[in-house]
Parts: structure tokens; sequence; C-alpha cells
């Protein structure tokens, strides 16, 4: 079998186990937070043979054991059940939230990369002059607050004293875009509305940079002490020697070996988005999956809050594949290791 298939295999057997474990997890911490699901559900004027007709719908008088059977018959046909918050499938409200949570988290992503990496790489090559202590500055203040803070500042900011951008939502009510794919960036584009993608773009680049920030400041921060190790290597010498450019040194022989230490903080950072969203969320209205999340906890509805988390722990562990597929094909000891003996 082909290095990167089996090592893609392992990866899956080992998710769905690791999956498994999260469902059982949290279908009993759910369980086990206070409050009658049923009756929060109602409210406080049903009677009581509603309140028990609800419960017995919901199999909550069985043993917990039983319950997570009949969820787990439910989940392999494909149904995570009612939500008591919408009164819709819990699968069509994932469908509905999610692309606008995965849409926030690609773009915070992209930006995460495409400045954090090229920071790292100008503190390593200017390391120790004032650039790289600028630099360094900066990506401190990154890591140094979470990702709610630098949203609220970011909205006074760039919302409030200077009002450049929208605060609230995906896209201005004057445009009417009919989903085909839930990521409105790409729905514009598909629909031929450029405007319309130039509004949903400015409306997203607050919340995504805010969300962005933290591992904009972690992946300068690996970056840099990773290639400053590697510019002490021997073979960074002889390129000097040699003659070679300061950036194709940077760029060519010190950041691509660097790079695979940083990749796997780099990959958990982004997939440490999807719960991190959640304030963000809140903060700039934005219709998505953690905000979602948010308010089935609070009104304990329980297949709504395992759904939730079963998705964004699907998601967390298929970006961890992905950056150990990308590990594996820049480093050809880790890909030929997994060939049988």
């Amino acid at each position: 079998m082909n290095p990167l298939a089996r090592l893609l295999a392992k990866r899956l057997v080992t998710s769905l186990i690791v999956l498994i474990g999260v469902s059982m997890l949290i279908f009993a911490i759910a369980r086990i937070i206070p409050g009658d699901p049923a009756r929060i559900a109602l409210g406080p004027n049903a009677t009581q043979e509603q309140i028990a007709n609800l419960r017995a719908d919901l199999h909550l008088d069985d043993n917990i054991v039983v319950q997570y059977g009949y969820f787990i018959a439910d989940v392999a046909r494909g149904d995570l059940g009612i939500s008591l918050y919408t009164n819709r499938p819990v699968t069509a409200d994932i469908a509905l939230y999610l692309p606008a949570t995965l849409e926030l988290v690609l773009v915070a992503g992209i930006l995460m990369v495409g400045i954090g990496l090229p920071l790292g790489i100008w503190s390593a090559r200017w390391r120790g002059r004032a650039a790289d202590n600028v630099i360094r500055l900066i990506s401190l203040l990154g890591v140094s607050a979470p990702s709610f803070v630098w949203a609220v500042i970011l909205m006074l900011l760039f919302a409030f004293y200077l009002p450049l951008f929208p605060i609230a939502g995906r896209i201005s009510d004057s445009y009417a875009i009919a989903p085909v794919t839930g990521f409105l960036l790409v729905d514009t584009l598909i629909h031929g509305d450029v405007r319309a993608f130039g509004n949903a773009a400015w409306h997203i680049i607050l919340p995504a940079f805010a969300l962005s920030l933290s591992g904009i400041g972690q992946a300068a921060r690996l970056t840099r002490a990773n290639m400053v190790e590697t510019y002490d290597k021997p073979y960074i010498e002889m390129a000097q020697s040699y003659g070679f450019s300061a950036r194709r040194i940077a760029n060519r022989y010190a950041f691509r070996p660097s790079l695979i230490p940083s990749l796997t903080i780099i990959g958990l950072d982004f997939a440490a988005m999807l719960g991190n969203a959640f304030l963000v969320e809140a903060i700039f209205a934005w219709p998505g999956l953690s905000r979602y999340g948010v308010a089935v906890i609070l009104r304990k509805d329980l297949n709504a809050i395992v759904g939730t988390v079963l998705i964004i722990s699907a998601t967390f562990l298929l970006v961890n594949i992905i950056v150990d597929l990308l590990i594996a094909l820049l480093n050809p000891r880790i890909r030929y290791s997994q060939r049988p003996a």
C-alpha cells in the first residue's frame, strides 16, 4: 500500500475511535446538565402530560445506555433528531449554519497563514534588527489577548470611531443571493454579482481578522524561532558562502525545513478557530454554527448540543488528518516510516 494511503487509513481509524469517544462523553455531559429539557422546551405553562409525552419522545425516562443506543441507531441513518430550539431537524440547522462558520474560519485561516508566515520569515531574516523587534512585539500582542477581545477592539476602532466596516451580518439586506454552496463569497461569484461579492467580503474582514490575530502571532513566532535555528545549520552557511542572496536563502533553504514543526501548531490553531468563533460570531452577529451552539446549550437542546459538538469534532479531526498528510509530503522520513517492516 502507498505510504500516504497507509497513513491516511491509520488516521481515519484513529479519528473514528476518537469521534465515538467524543459522542459518548458529550452525550453523557448533556444529560448531566441541570434542568429538564422537556420543560425548558415547552415553557412554564406546559402541562405535566405534555412534558411526559415529550420526555417519552426523547427517551429521557430510559437508562442512559438505552438512550445512547437510540442515538447511535439514529446517527447510522443520518438522523440527529429534532432541535427543541428551532423545531427543525438538527441536520437541517447544521446545513444552514455550518457554511457561515466554515467560511469565516477559512478566511481567518488564510489570513493567519498569509500574514503570519511572511512575518516570521522577515523576522528571522532581519533577526536582531529593528524590524525583527517590531514583528516580535506585534506577534506577542496577537497571542496575548483572546479573539473576542480583538473583536471588540476592532469593532470600536473600525466600525464606531472610524465607520469603515459593517458591524453585523454576512451581507447587506439590499442583496438577495440565493444559496448554492452556503458560502456567500462563492455564491455571489456563482451568480456573477461582483458588487455583492465585495459587500460580503467587506462584512467578513473584521470578524475574520479578529479570529485570526492570535494565530497570526503564533505562526509568526513559531516560524521565526524555527528559522533562526535553521540558520545555524551547515548547509545555510554553505549557501551563504556560495553568494546566494539573503532572500533566496530565507525562502528556499531556511523556510521549508522550518515549516514542518510549525505546520502542526498552525493546523491545531486553525482547527481551534471553530471553537473560538462563538464569541466572535456573537459580537458581530454572525449567523454561524458556533453562535447556534451557544444558543442550544443555554436551552439544553440535547439533540442540537450533541450534533453541533460532533460536527465541530469531526471538522477538527479532518483538519488534523490534512495536516498529517501535508507534513508527510514535506518530510519523506515520516512518509516512508509508514511502510510495513
